[in-house]
């Protein structure tokens, strides 16, 4: 449900792929002659309240608990990778690597805000264009997660985190 909405809020590429208009047609109340190049704002279609309520702004993942939408391009208010037959190929690996790095990140680290600051202090600004990218910077403090057991001759080892990225955090693990 996080990385839903996450990629609700934050599609990938915020303007779709050029499609080729097949035949004339009406959208939104504009002629939209056959042949036109159309481009499609998924970031646009993500954040109205026509289809996600008057919280749209809102990072909400609840939203999804009950939902049908996926991530196949089959309901059109919610497109991340686009539709049809020129929908992202890459989705899959994509959405998989996104939730194994997640996951890990998750597991190895405890996440804090800096120096006492609070979560509605965090500046989230987007500048959108072909693909979206914060503003500013995003500021976390990433304490290593990991155990220590005390083994019958006092020797303190730290569980999977050592064994993982020791080589890596060598400072953390040696007591």
């Amino acid at each position: 449900m996080v990385i839903k909405e996450t990629m609700r809020l934050h599609p990938p590429l915020p303007l779709l792929l050029p499609r080729l208009c097949r035949e004339t047609c009406d959208v939104g109340g504009f002629e939209v002659a056959r042949g036109s190049r159309v481009i499609v704002n998924a970031w646009a279609m993500a954040r109205s309240p026509e289809y996600w309520n008057d919280d749209s702004e809102e990072f909400s993942p609840e939203r999804f608990e009950k939902s049908v939408l996926d991530y196949k391009g089959t309901q059109f208010e919610y497109l991340p990778f686009g539709s049809g037959r020129r929908m992202c190929p890459g989705s899959g690996f994509g959405l998989a690597t996104m939730e194994l790095i997640l996951a890990r990140l998750l597991y190895y680290f405890d996440w804090s805000l800096p120096a006492g600051m609070q979560p509605l202090e965090l500046d989230m600004d987007m500048t959108v264009g072909a693909t979206a990218r914060r503003s500013n910077q995003l500021h976390l403090v990433a304490s290593p997660y990991y155990k220590l057991w005390l083994f019958p001759k006092g020797i303190f080892v730290c569980s999977i985190f050592c064994s993982t990225y020791g080589p890596l955090f060598d400072d953390f693990c040696k007591l």
